[in-house]
């Protein structure tokens, strides 16, 4: 017979206690170890008592297996502990996401949008082939996400300690949130401001950017491209477009689906319009006084270069706007469903 089957119901017991007793604190042991073990005995009595015998070795190794793993069990009588607590948790979340969609995310975009609009980026990237390009931004990429998001841990168990020894989150005043905002409605200072910006942007454009010569004096001299009337002529109508929307708003403050759908659309032919003129080589022709033709001519290729190169930038601004427009659309969409604001977000 072997030694396993002639081990007591009582060893087997007491080796479970000192397995627990091994993952906890040594100056808790003695107490947690008498508390288990007088809830085992305890167990082991009203099991035998249900049977009618003692236990044998086989029922108590599944009431010891009922009540889980030493490691296990010897955690339930320790403190739990939190690099970042449920107090903090929310918060360091909701971070972690503004650093995601902020940084790492745009990053990620900038990178293909470099390697497929720059030739210039993408020859030194792409010397070794792309498979190795692709490599190197993806190991900068993981690079940079590892050191933002464990700057932010790090900041955010530093806080966890702090607020666990002065509870600084539970001092505040509920005189203090803030008003309840009604996401549907458009604040008329917004729509004045954004009317008013609109008029001035119309009296300039239409005052000096009307000829595609830019500026014409006897020390310089600027000269865009004959495809300047056709970007003059649409943002000229997208501004006449945005002032009567925002005057609309002004008198009825709140958004609707048409109106919504319209900004949408403007804002996106708006940032086609401007990536297209970042990449369209606009500029023609400088002349500086006193400075040679040659050297106005390569100033002028620079300025269209960067230019070109700024187009990448202009894509992610162009799509966080429209990602902007298109969750109102929907926010719009779902609060159709409810009576608040019926007759303020009636159609136009």
């Amino acid at each position: 017979m072997s030694k396993a089957s002639t081990r007591s119901p009582r060893e087997l017991v007491d080796r479970y206690l000192q397995a627990v007793r091994f993952w906890l604190p040594k100056g808790q042991q003695d107490d947690i170890i008498a508390e288990l073990s007088e809830d085992l005995r305890s167990q082991i009595e009203e099991k035998e008592a249900q049977l009618g015998h003692p236990l044998n070795e086989a029922d108590v190794e599944d009431l010891l297996r009922q009540c889980g793993r030493p490691l296990l069990v010897a955690n339930r009588y320790l403190p739990q502990q939190y690099l970042i607590g449920p107090v903090l948790f929310p918060t360091y979340r909701f971070v972690l996401k503004v650093v995601a969609l902020c940084y790492l995310v745009p990053w990620i975009v900038v990178w293909a949008a470099l390697m497929w609009l720059s030739p210039s980026h993408r020859a030194p990237q792409t010397a070794t082939g792309w498979l190795a390009a692709i490599g190197v931004a993806w190991s900068t990429w993981w690079l940079t996400a590892l050191v933002l998001l464990g700057a932010v841990t790090a900041v955010f168990a530093v806080l966890e300690r702090v607020e666990a020894k002065s509870h600084f989150l539970e001092n505040w005043d509920p005189r203090k949130l803030p008003a309840v905002r009604d996401t549907s409605q458009i604040p008329r200072s917004a729509s004045i401001i954004e009317a008013a910006a609109n008029v001035t942007f119309l009296i300039w454009w239409s005052a000096s950017m009307s000829s595609p010569v830019v500026l014409d004096r006897p020390e310089v001299r600027i000269v865009l491209t004959p495809q300047w009337q056709y970007f003059f002529g649409s943002f000229l109508s997208l501004a006449i477009a945005n002032t009567l929307l925002a005057a609309v708003n002004l008198v009825r403050p709140y958004w609707t689906l048409v109106r919504a759908v319209l900004r949408l659309a403007s804002d996106v032919l708006r940032a086609a319009l401007f990536c297209w003129m970042l990449k369209a080589s606009i500029l023609a022709e400088i002349t500086v006084a006193n400075v040679s033709p040659a050297r106005t001519v390569e100033i002028t290729n620079a300025i269209n270069l960067w230019t070109a190169r700024a187009l990448p930038i202009a894509v992610i601004a162009g799509v966080i706007i429209a990602v902007v427009d298109v969750h109102r659309i929907l926010r719009i969409r779902a609060a159709k469903t409810l009576p608040t604001h019926t007759a303020a977000t009636a159609a136009i």
